[in-house]
């Protein structure tokens, strides 16, 4: 910027800038940045009106610019008289001459130096504070070296610097009275990160938070002792189990022990801010301390555990039984009583997977904070607080913290902002930071989100409190999400039989020489005289007794209770899965329905393409034709008309991949969108259907977590292809057909995966139906592959009315979306039900038919529509639409059903190595066995393959014609 741009400007725009400055350096030019930033002398000669600007903003007497010279006394002279003959004309009196100001360049450079210090503590306080309990150095910044700063900002110059011109929020009316308070707030034993921020009413708010204290109040003697007591509590439970039960693992707190009370207080708030339940996902770090002291859980069921006892009920009452978990895995759910009143509080079952929970917590949030009684449903955030606790390792380290913060702004999956407390004991099992982060600290994750970050020193637990308090106002003013990064230690190893001086010898050194925060906290409290070392004593020995008490009882009760029924051996297969859920539709309420979603406002322009389609659909419930798409709408609306809310998400689900869904219209002109279909007349629930990001893990486990919490709901999650869906294989693997075993956690989450071998490669072609099949047992999961419109539509149905919940897997298709002989008439929907096996309707003479070809999904079509078909006489080709559980009657019924047969064959697909061949195989041959006619079972596919398909279209084709043939005529395979 050159003299000459600047000799126009005036103070108003100097302000502007520098106001601009202040909140983001980045975002004013680097000219002007690079002028706020140089040597304050530069500054003021660059920029005249920044003299101005400090002038106007005096207000208290210290004036920043000399005062001017006195003025002359008026004069009293007359004006010569006019010359004859002319008027005498006034003349104007004239101005009194000024002196020039003197510019005091040593106080605006002090202002100028000033804005400097401030700013470097708000963006580089952090980097000075004393977050360490175990005393390390802070780093510390050269831009908060104060001595660096020219002019020097000495006392008397301090002195002469108005606080509100550097906009500060601290108590004091100089920058001397503010600079004390400013380096307490930014560099004590919390810190700051949020200049990142680019919201600006968000970084002004929370500097005014931070500055002013209002969070950061003292406690009173009462408090105090309370919040000892507290901590006495959750350091006492940790030192009693570890002396009681040797070796055993409870993953102690000890080092973090102040995530208790903040946890109380994190609930305190959250029912004062009208909340009605806390949703807590954590690992193992302090679990067992969390479930007895934050939900309720009592000691004797702790101790039990240890005790080698079960105690989660489902393992007892299902007569299926259960694998179980182990302890600090288990979920519990509890009321805590608050002076706002009652609250509930669920600590979420987890998997040693760590941060596999987050999503799925995020997710039970939603589907707590939705009023599902109609339309698009109304979610109100303030009615539940998602907590999510993490390890400092696995913060940085696990994707799919990254993929749950992406979700916290999305309209389909935001809370109302997520708590986030990072439980930071400085080392991740044997890892040391700089092996497991490429970031200072473990929350820079965070930042990419524009989510506020506090640090603060796990041994100070009145900052800690204030770490929450301040959190959660900024939750309920924004609706964000905050990350508490909780720095303390591990007093012991990753778990009771590890010995970390093997790795870390200089840390554990250091934590055996560390008084713990209990003894570090009464120290304080005696002190200042809010407490006596007899009270200070009397907590520790409250806590010993209290627990001793609780394991007499135990032990006594264990003694005298009957053994414990044994787990019975995996049940057979349910074959009457879903058979007493009337799913057909009356043909009147259908037609009725179909209008309806078929209307929009007169002021809505439907896409003239769509149009079209949408017109076919009107045709087609009377003259047939009903393809996948609109089935699957008379399902969801058919549901909504009774009562049962449904949610559909996935990438590009309000489309559908393959655009055969369209249950949101587009206007083309204003690119509003309407659906019908949650508009509809006689709905007496919810339909949610949002595209997801583009992302497997987080969404999934979201969609988990919001059917668990809402049993009354159809949830639905789709992939793009199925072939993608083993991007969210750990809540498959962990939570969809494990957590009824493990938790007694049962879920209808609903799996919609396009599956089919069409020529599009190995990466979009294969769901992975045989991992599916494999994880069958215990009827824990219904897997389907349906061939017609109308079995899809009473899929669903029965799904959501079926009262035993469990998860499904459809095979969904890519090709059959808009087949003729895949679509359905009317009455196929107006009656019957979901047949778990298709006969084939084309046998005329059963006695004629040798031998049965069974098969699954889109392969059907190819044989029956194959140029070998009709000479197959002797063949007869049936469908097996249920996969898991297997049904076993249907099957032996219809092999009973044709006396003659001497061969069965299973065509599939997919090489043998995948697909339904190898799950099923041992059923088919028990079928065959069954008839003393039968002498094979044979296969026919692809042969074993590293990948499921061909990577070229004429492979495919030349390959698919070769397992239809062989399917019809018995050619090698």
């Amino acid at each position: 910027m050159s003299a000459t741009d600047r000799s126009g400007l005036n103070a108003g725009y100097v302000a502007q800038m520098l106001e601009d400055y202040l909140d983001a350096p980045g975002a004013v030019p680097p000219e002007w940045r690079a002028l706020f930033e140089g040597e304050p002398q530069a500054a003021v000669a660059a920029l005249p009106g920044l003299s101005r600007l400090i002038g106007s903003r005096d207000g208290d007497g210290n004036g920043l610019v000399s005062p001017p010279a006195p003025a002359p006394p008026p004069s009293v002279a007359f004006p010569p008289p006019a010359p004859a003959g002319q008027a005498s004309t006034p003349q104007p009196t004239p101005e009194p001459s000024r002196t020039p100001a003197a510019v005091d360049e040593t106080l605006l450079g002090g202002v100028a130096a000033a804005m400097a210090l401030v700013k470097a503590y708000r963006m580089h306080g952090h980097l000075a504070a004393h977050l360490d309990p175990l005393g390390s150095e802070p780093p510390g910044d050269p831009a908060l070296d104060e001595s660096r700063l020219l002019p020097p900002l000495t006392p008397e110059l301090q002195a002469r610097i108005p606080a509100s011109l550097l906009r500060l929020y601290v108590p004091g009316d100089t920058l001397l009275e503010a600079l004390p308070r400013l380096r307490e707030v930014y560099t004590g034993t919390i810190a700051y990160e949020i200049e990142h921020i680019s919201d600006h009413a968000e970084r002004v708010w929370l500097r005014q938070a931070i500055e002013s204290g209002r969070f950061r109040r003292p406690l009173s003697p009462d408090e105090r002792k309370a919040l000892l007591r507290r901590i006495s509590q959750a350091e006492g439970f940790e030192q009693y189990l570890r002396r009681s039960f040797l070796g055993q693992k409870q993953f102690s707190l000890e080092g973090l022990e102040a995530l208790v009370p903040m946890l109380d207080e994190t609930i305190a708030l959250a029912a004062e801010a009208g909340a009605h339940e806390v949703v807590i996902g954590m690992a193992h770090r302090g679990r067992l301390n969390a479930l007895v002291h934050t939900v309720g859980r009592s000691y004797e069921s702790i101790l039990r555990e240890f005790e080698g006892e079960r105690s989660i009920d489902a393992l007892v009452v299902d007569p299926e039984g259960g694998t179980g978990d182990v302890k600090y895995h288990l979920p519990a759910s509890g009321t805590r009583t608050t002076p706002a009143g009652e609250i509930e509080v669920t600590i979420v079952p987890n998997p040693s997977h760590l941060e596999a929970v987050g999503p799925v917590v995020e997710g039970r949030a939603r589907a707590q904070q939705t009023d599902r009684s109609g339309g698009a449903g109304l979610h109100d955030p303030s009615v539940a607080l998602p907590v999510l606790i993490h390890g400092d390792a696995a913060f940085p380290g696990q994707g799919v913290v990254a993929e749950t913060l992406n979700l916290q702004a999305l309209e389909g999956y935001a809370t109302g902002g997520t708590l986030h407390l990072i439980t930071n004991n400085q080392v991740g099992y044997t890892t040391d930071p700089t092996e497991s982060r490429s970031t200072r600290y473990s929350s820079d994750l965070a930042k990419g989100f524009d989510v506020p970050i506090v640090h603060v020193n796990a041994d100070d637990p009145e900052a800690a409190l204030s770490a929450v308090r301040l959190a959660l106002a900024f939750r309920e003013e924004f609706g964000h999400d905050v990350v508490i990064d909780l720095v303390g230690y591990r007093r012991f190893g990753h778990n009771e039989q590890d010995d970390a001086s093997y790795t870390q010898p200089l840390m554990v050194e250091r934590i055996q020489r560390q008084p713990t925060v209990r003894e570090v906290y009464a120290a304080h409290l005696v002190a200042d005289g809010d407490a006596t070392q007899e009270e200070v004593d009397a907590y520790v020995g409250d806590v010993t007794e209290t627990l001793r008490a609780a394991h007499e009882r135990l032990r006594s009760a264990i003694g005298q209770e009957p053994a414990a029924a044994a787990v019975p051996a995996e049940v057979t297969a349910v074959t009457t899965t879903g058979d007493a859920v009337v799913t057909a539709v009356p043909a009147g309420r259908l037609r009725a329905l179909n209008e309806q979603l078929l209307t929009v406002p007169e002021s809505f322009v439907v896409n003239a393409k769509l149009a079209r389609q949408l017109e076919r659909r009107r045709a087609t419930i009377v003259e047939g034709g009903i393809d996948w798409g609109q089935a699957e709408a008379l399902a969801f609306g058919s549901l909504l008309e009774e009562g049962i809310p449904v949610r559909l998400s996935g990438q590009d689900a309000e489309r559908g991949t393959f655009a055969h869904r369209h249950l949101m219209f587009h206007d083309p002109a204003t690119g509003e969108t309407y659906a019908p279909i949650q508009h509809l007349p006689g709905a007496t629930a919810s339909f949610e259907v949002y595209n997801s990001p583009l992302s497997e893990y987080a969404p999934l486990g979201f969609e988990y977590g919001y059917s668990v919490a809402a049993p009354d709901a159809l949830v639905l999650w789709e992939a793009q292809f199925g072939d993608f869906v083993n991007g969210a294989q750990i809540v498959i693997d962990q939570f969809l057909v494990a957590g009824r075993s493990k938790w007694g956690q049962t879920s209808r989450l609903t799996l919609l995966l396009p599956h089919g071998y069409e020529g599009n490669g190995p990466e979009h072609s294969s769901a992975r139906l045989e991992r599916f099949l494999q994880q069958g047992a215990q009827d824990n999961i219904r897997i389907a592959n349906c061939t017609t419109a109308a079995q899809f539509f009473h899929l669903l149905r029965r799904q959501a009315l079926d009262a035993t919940a469990r998860p499904l897997v459809v095979m969904t298709p890519k090709g059959l979306l808009r087949l003729k002989q895949a679509s359905s008439t009317l009455p196929e929907l107006s009656e019957g039900a979901f047949q778990q096996v298709i006969d084939d309707v084309s046998v005329v003479d059963r006695a004629a038919v040798r031998r049965l070809v069974l098969c699954s999904g889109k392969v059907y079509y190819d044989i029956v529509g194959h140029e070998e078909r009709p000479r197959a006489v002797s063949t007869a080709v049936a469908r097996v639409e249920q996969l898991y559980p297997f049904p076993v009657e249907a099957l032996a019924a219809l092999v009973a059903s044709y006396p003659a047969l001497t061969e069965i064959v299973w065509a599939q697909e997919e090489p043998q190595n995948m697909g339904a061949w190898r799950s099923i195989r041992h059923r088919l041959e028990d079928a065959a066995r069954s008839s003393s006619s039968l002498s094979a079972v044979s296969y026919v596919g692809r042969p074993w393959r590293a990948a499921p398909s061909e990577g070229y279209p004429t492979a495919h084709q030349r390959e698919q014609d070769r397992i239809v043939r062989a399917a019809l005529a018995g050619a090698p395979a």
